[in-house]
């Protein structure tokens, strides 16, 4: 697994790919459509 650049504040987010919770989604599944948001956290790893 490669790892991106973080992009700078304001800048375009790079082309990618990953899974959802209902399937494989991509960035380019959304060109052309309103604004989008990304929420992401890393599997929970606290014991809470």
């Amino acid at each position: 697994m490669s790892e991106l650049p973080i992009p700078a504040v304001g800048a375009n987010a790079p082309a990618f790919s990953g899974q959802s919770s209902n399937g494989p989604v991509s960035l380019s599944d959304y060109v052309g459509q309103s604004s989008l948001v990304l929420f992401f956290y890393p599997k929970a790893d606290t014991g809470g």
